[in-house]
């Protein structure tokens, strides 16, 4: 394990399929996705910071395709995870704030596969059963029982002592032992089942709860950042005069502060548990190699942490990119070219039917992304025109974050716009302002490029059938041409069309099956 930390750059863990890129379906179709919890871009090596000591990930990019341009659907725990596990958006599947559970007639994606044959397993951070934080310890339909390994299930070995020091941040002056600590387990976890069934077809989840806090980690990895200073970007020093009043809420008076002596000295722990997941993700790599060299590797996180840019620290309901455009690393012997980057813009949302693609299953219509294989073939294609992201609430249970704040966000090539229902809206030219310094919103000059994000915004909150839509949406105070407030309002309804799990809706003004899912009610 130690020959991985003299290694250079890599990032991403998908998972490998023998059939689809060699044509030959008899072959075994494995893909392992791996993931963190709160870690931006620049906490990699391999993504232009060589401050930072993640050579695991860094050799994983080496030997696949870093993606720059990747995006999570929500910025905050649980709802990123409802899109990524699901192929939803988290308005869609019910997971719209942490410690809300997914719909019941929702599917993850190892109940879908797992109704297809696939071996699934998960072990690690779920966030998706309605429980706050930890989860209930229960595995969930479609999931290996023998691997299921929730926070829950890690606390459950644990005295009520080390409960209680597996939360505190000081325990790290304890000289702490790989064996105690959360990562570790999980890795022994993933690591036996690719012993036992590397042979297999599989989907394979590895969701770690690190570098999240508590930061608990070994010191030598402590050690690699005693003294250390976070680099500063221009973003540090936003008052926030142009921005969103909920952003000067969430800020305090920090929008105040001497920008020139504010220091990101408070990091090293969080950037010490960093490194740390790096070797255990560095554990999970070398057995897959051992186990199932041929596999799709998907590695990516749910969101990143503003760590004091535009005034603001730790996620939630901003777009700004250091919580929503995350690493994205894709290996896959065959299929993705190594050592290659891409500028294509990709969603968490595309991640389920790309797997379903990739394992040579049917798209379901009830999938809000698309598969992006084409992209992992030619990283110099182009996956989606454009993205979208959203926000709804932080958390329902120790709601200490904002509250309700709706959130709907379109990103395409160059721009960025963001429609803050309660508060002012933003627009970004993310090639002349690529730290977000400039709100452009009432920019007569971006008044066109401005309009058609934001018409493509209230398309997508029709086609998704969004519960938070209506005209409020559209009559913004800069939007000169919106239509009058009306009730129908469009008057588009799109009913659901799980049709692998239910039977097929029906017309409300005929009562038969309906033919259109999309359409004027």
């Amino acid at each position: 394990m130690d020959r991985y930390w003299q290694a250079p750059n890599v990032i991403a863990v998908l998972v490998n399929k023998e059939g689809l890129h060699g044509g030959n379906m008899k072959q075994k179709k494995k893909v392992v996705l791996i993931m963190t919890d709160t870690q931006r871009k620049d906490m990699l090596g391999c993504y232009g910071n060589k401050d930072m000591k993640t050579p695991c990930l860094d050799k994983l990019a080496a030997e696949g395709v870093r993606f720059e341009n990747a995006y999570t659907c929500q910025p905050v725990c649980g709802p990123a995870r409802s899109a990524l596990f699901t192929g939803t958006y988290p308005h869609s599947n019910g997971s719209w704030g942490n410690s809300m559970a997914l719909g019941d007639n929702v599917k993850t994606v190892g109940q879908r596969l797992a109704d297809n044959g696939i071996h699934c397993a998960y072990m690690g951070k779920w966030h998706l059963d309605g429980g706050d934080y930890f989860g209930f310890g229960r595995c969930p339909e479609g999931w290996d029982e023998n691997y299921w390994y929730d926070m829950k299930c890690y606390l459950d070995e644990l005295s009520e002592k080390d409960r209680v020091r597996s939360r505190n941040a000081r325990t790290n002056e304890d000289d702490l032992d790989e064996s105690f600590l959360y990562g570790h387990r999980v890795s022994n976890k993933a690591i036996d089942f690719l012993d036992k069934h590397g042979d297999e077809d599989f989907l394979l989840v590895v969701s770690y709860d690190e570098p999240h806090h508590p930061f608990l980690c070994p010191r030598r990895f402590i050690d690699m950042y005693k003294g250390y200073e976070f680099k500063k970007d221009p973003s540090i020093w936003d008052r926030l005069d142009d921005k969103p009043v909920h952003h000067k809420a969430w800020s305090g008076d920090s929008f105040k502060n001497d920008k020139d002596s504010v220091k990101l000295d408070s990091y090293a722990y969080f950037l010490a548990c960093n490194s740390y997941v790096d070797y255990e993700i560095g554990r999970v790599v070398e057995a897959i190699e051992k186990n199932a060299p041929d596999t799709l590797v998907i590695y990516t996180t749910d969101h990143g942490d503003m760590m004091n840019s535009h005034s603001i620290s730790g996620k939630g309901p901003a777009m700004y990119q250091e919580i929503i455009n995350i690493p994205f690393i894709v290996k896959c012997p065959g299929l993705a070219p190594s050592g290659t980057a891409s500028e294509s813009l990709l969603s968490h949302i595309d991640v389920v039917p790309t797997i379903m693609d990739y394992m040579g299953i049917d798209i379901p219509k009830i999938l809000e992304g698309k598969s992006n294989l084409e992209v992992l073939r030619n990283p110099g294609s182009s996956a989606n025109n454009e993205i979208f992201v959203e926000f709804g609430r932080y958390e329902i249970d120790h709601d200490g974050f904002g509250g309700f704040q709706p959130i709907r966000c379109c990103r395409d090539s160059r721009y960025k716009l963001v429609i803050n229902l309660l508060t002012t809206d933003e627009l970004y030219d993310l090639k002349e302002d690529p730290y977000e310094m400039k709100n452009l919103i009432d920019s007569e000059d971006h008044e066109k490029t401005r309009n058609s994000l934001h018409d493509r915004i209230l398309d997508w909150m029709n086609t998704t059938r969004d519960p938070f839509r209506g005209y409020y949406w559209e009559r913004r105070p800069w939007r000169k041409d919106a239509r009058d407030a009306t009730w129908p309002y469009t008057g588009m309804t799109r009913q659901r069309e799980n049709e692998e799990y239910e039977p097929r809706q029906l017309d409300y003004s005929t009562g038969l099956e309906i033919t259109e899912a999309h359409r004027r009610k």
